[in-house]
């Protein structure tokens, strides 16, 4: 079986433009409906890093690129992202996160289930842990060295986030219905993992990074090769 292939990217918002030219018109409206600077600042980065990525999958497949204001990024009922062109859907799989000022976006072929989620590798508390993890979840984060803890419990979150992502539920479902296990020993760069949906027995596969005081998560219902970066060769 042919594995599928994701291409991810990062952005910060020292990247958006300094004006709003790249915005679709309902987007624009959007935007200057936030009454707080933090919440537009982060939609804004969310809508950046989106249409970039959608950008260079559209090159990568061979089809026209279109300018960025004539793309306009929405939220699905279920606050999915779609990509749309012209009023009509962009032929294309999109995963959205963003932390602090940090944006993350990944995209793959049309039709696939698909979820990332970057996360700060931050300590959790006792309390948290018990609440959101299963039994298995929890021995390997307690059983760990203590400076390995934050890492483990921040990554095993972020990969139930991805998964809920994928199944479009979001924290709408109770985190302990997805179970995350980690695949060997970890190495550098991207490292592989899986969940799974108890409750309807869906498996989903991909891949978690660590890089300084990061992680990031992706997953999709089929099997994932290593994510591939955007940056490399994207236009401005």
């Amino acid at each position: 079986m042919d594995c599928l292939s994701v291409y991810f990217l990062s952005q910060t918002l020292s990247h958006l433009p300094a004006d709003d030219r790249w915005l679709a018109a309902a987007e624009r409206d959007r935007a200057s409906g936030f009454r707080f600077p933090k919440r537009r600042d982060d939609w804004l980065l969310g809508r950046w890093t989106a249409k970039q990525a959608v950008r260079f999958y559209l090159s990568l497949t061979g089809c026209e690129v279109p300018e960025r204001a004539s793309l306009e990024i929405r939220s699905a009922p279920d606050g999915a992202p779609e990509a749309f062109l012209a009023g009509d859907p962009v032929p294309v799989a999109l995963a959205l996160s963003h932390c602090r000022d940090q944006g993350f976006c990944v995209v793959a072929a049309a039709g696939v289930a698909l979820g990332c989620d970057l996360e700060a590798i931050e300590r959790r508390d006792p309390p948290f842990i018990e609440d959101y993890f299963n039994d298995s979840e929890r021995d390997l984060i307690t059983h760990a060295p203590a400076e390995e803890q934050p890492l483990l419990a921040t990554l095993l979150w972020s990969a139930k986030e991805s998964a809920l992502k994928c199944l479009r539920e979001g924290l709408r479902r109770d985190t302990r219905s997805v179970v995350v296990s980690l695949s060997g020993a970890r190495k550098p760069g991207w490292n592989p993992l899986t969940a799974c949906c108890e409750e309807s027995g869906r498996a989903f596969y991909g891949w978690w990074l660590s890089e300084v005081h990061w992680v990031q998560t992706i997953l999709a219902i089929e099997s994932v090769r290593e994510p591939i970066s955007i940056i490399r060769g994207m236009e401005p």
